[in-house]
């Protein structure tokens, strides 16, 4: 079970300090937007929401906007339950002197019920039965490697098909060229981050210029997949 904690607190194991007497380990980072793109796809996300209920619901909305589907867990007092409804978009919420045991069983849940009901709802870019996926007149077969626009076959290179897999299968989530130097070129690739500009220019060209913005640059954090607009209105 992957968990990250999101917090401000000096001393993390405070936040839910049943948390530390489990054998999970936790991945740590601050509460803030600019965490949000260093997180992994396939995590639970514990929110410390114990003292800032504000900036805790505002991330809340803020994670599934940026196209980054996991559950989201908040920790409360017991004071902060009156304030929590249905409109945060939480997978669950725990009281930061829950039990072992408790803490355990809401997490157990939340894994097994929330990360795969959370790609269903969203259609988080699967491929389909064919192995293809279909974004208006772009189409990647995941399992021919094959990528076409209009019907004509893209030339692509094996890592630029791979980027472009990538970004599709995650439409409009924004991911560090670090991110995508691990995720498509693996850990023990060194070539550094001037390589994934590379390959996003080689990339832009090859769709041609009036489908090139279908990869979108985020100043100063990294690039995304944007779905054309008539997909996103279908779905």
């Amino acid at each position: 079970m992957d968990l990250t904690l999101m917090t401000l607190a000096e001393d993390p194991a405070s936040v839910l300090p049943s948390l530390a007497l489990l054998s999970h380990r936790v991945r740590v980072l601050p509460m803030d937007a600019a965490s949000i793109v260093k997180m992994p796809e396939d995590t639970i996300l514990i929110l410390d929401a114990r003292d800032d209920l504000a900036t805790a619901r505002t991330l809340c909305k803020l994670i599934p906007a940026s196209g980054l589907l996991i559950p989201i867990v908040p920790v409360l007092t017991e004071g902060g339950f009156t304030v929590v409804n249905a409109d945060w978009g939480v997978a669950d919420v725990i009281v930061n002197t829950a039990s072992p045991a408790e803490v355990e069983g809401r997490l157990k849940l939340v894994s097994e019920r929330d990360i795969s009901a959370l790609h269903r709802a969203h259609g988080n870019g699967d491929s389909g039965e064919d192995g293809t996926i279909r974004c208006g007149d772009l189409v990647v077969d995941t399992d021919g490697y094959t990528a076409s626009m209009h019907s004509q076959p893209l030339d692509l290179a094996y890592k630029e098909f791979e980027l472009l897999k990538y970004l599709v299968q995650h439409p409009g989530r924004v991911f560090t060229r670090a991110q995508l130097l691990q995720e498509v070129w693996g850990y023990d690739y060194y070539g550094g981050t001037r390589t994934v500009d590379v390959h996003i220019r080689r990339l832009r060209a090859k769709l041609g210029g009036e489908y090139e913005h279908l990869i979108g640059t985020v100043r100063n954090v990294g690039y995304r997949f944007d779905p054309p607009e008539q997909e996103s209105d279908e779905s």
